[in-house]
């Protein structure tokens, strides 16, 4: 057999010569269209999506690895920028289902959202619509291409910074402007935001949560009236009580403890919702007072923990950085387990001001914050996490039965002797 010469590579070949440089501006370089600039002057450039405009709030980071609709939808987290710590953000589109904001009239509040990687088309047999078109419609700005591990480490560093984010197309802005805008905002601290999220008059709820096969179904055999109160209410929320057999009528945030018990219900409910507080508890704490007053079980969840707190003669205080993601260890102190439920507040009950004959009932294992409460001896009872969320998935879905037994007690306690 005849052999061959191979030939002589062409990188070997002294005919070939060696590529040149690439030029820099040959390179394809994502053209800055968006911007978050912070109340102390930084701005960290990256590519708007979503609506265009600016938007000024309170940054903070949620750890979620899933669920972006809903926590876009969180009337919680009104008067906020939302820096998701999971990367990939979009993948799975939007849809119809996954809101949370109850009115629907009023946008959730979101201010922004910051994420690490540009937007993928959607990749899920669930979903309606790409992120972007579903923001451009919210009325929500994004900004992708940010190094969101470096601005997590800040907030946890320095606290939850007041900023400005900014989509323009053609990437022209008056950052003199926006620093001047995100400077002045005076924050969260002090602020209402409840009434801008509720419902402005009464409306009545049967949605019992989603079944993977039916969807959403209807209550249709209640044995509990409830009454909630929206100061920025969730929709899953109202779908668990639903499905605990409650009959559920829910009522503005600046309803009386009479309107309330015009309708006699058998339990209260006092919603999540953003905001301080005590701001908010200028108008809703006294109203809160005469239910506690009235005998009437009463469970609260969020904000409603906070304002029933204070109702009971407690403070509330801001946080650092908050307490918002679905990975967050709570115990519960009056059954010795261990939950991991979701988060989502900037403002948190003093356990030291917990006044006498009022029990701490869970503690976030992670700074040691109260996370819920009890009073001594009567159906008042409330938590700080969202039982609601599923990140267990159903850890803390007891919290619900808990509040039926409440009413349950408290109605045998009352009924007359024959």
């Amino acid at each position: 057999m005849t052999k061959t010469k191979a030939p002589a590579p062409a990188a070997r070949s002294r005919a070939a010569k060696p590529h040149a440089p690439k030029a820099f501006s040959d390179w394809d370089v994502p053209r800055t269209t968006g911007l978050l600039v912070l109340a102390d002057g930084m701005v960290i450039e990256g590519q708007g999506f979503g609506a265009e405009g600016e938007a000024v709030g309170e940054v903070c980071f949620n750890t979620a690895m899933t669920g972006y609709q809903e926590i876009l939808t969180d009337p919680s987290y009104a008067g906020q920028i939302i820096t998701f710590t999971f990367p990939h953000i979009g993948n799975v589109g939007t849809n119809d289902d996954d809101i949370e904001t109850v009115n629907l009239a009023a946008a959730s509040g979101v201010r922004g959202c910051i994420v690490r990687a540009p937007v993928t088309e959607p990749a899920n047999y669930r979903s309606h619509r790409h992120l972007d078109q579903w923001l451009k419609a919210r009325n929500i700005i994004g900004l992708s291409g940010v190094d969101t591990r470096a601005l997590t480490n800040l907030i946890r560093d320095e606290g939850m910074p007041n900023g400005v984010i900014a989509h323009n197309a053609k990437g022209k802005f008056d950052l003199a402007r926006l620093k001047a805008q995100a400077r002045d905002w005076p924050g969260l601290l002090g602020m209402d935001l409840a009434k801008e999220v509720s419902l402005t008059q009464r409306m009545g709820w049967d949605e019992k949560t989603w079944d993977w096969a039916e969807g959403y179904q209807r209550q249709s055999k209640p044995a509990w009236k409830v009454v909630a109160i929206d100061y920025g209410l969730k929709r899953n929320i109202l779908r668990c009580l639903s499905s605990a057999g409650c009959d559920v009528t829910v009522l503005p945030a600046t309803a009386s403890a009479e309107d309330v018990l015009a309708l006699k219900p058998d339990g209260v409910f006092l919603s999540n919702g953003p905001g301080d507080p005590a701001a908010t508890g200028e108008y809703a704490v006294p109203e809160i007072k005469r239910l506690v007053d009235s005998g009437t079980p009463v469970f609260g969840i969020c904000l409603g923990h906070q304002m029933l707190a204070l109702a009971l003669g407690a403070r509330t205080i801001k946080m650092h950085q908050g307490h918002h993601g679905a990975n967050h260890p709570v115990k519960d102190f009056t059954t010795g387990k261990v939950e991991i439920v979701s988060m989502n507040h900037g403002f948190a009950v003093d356990r030291e001001s917990l006044p006498k004959g009022v029990v701490e009932t869970h503690v976030s294992l992670f700074d040691g914050s109260n996370c819920g409460l009890a009073v001594e001896g009567r159906p008042i009872f409330s938590v700080q996490h969202h039982p609601e969320a599923s990140p267990g998935p159903m850890d803390s879905h007891y919290l619900f039965t808990r509040f039926v037994e409440a009413m349950e007690k408290a109605k045998k306690e009352t009924k007359p002797a024959r």
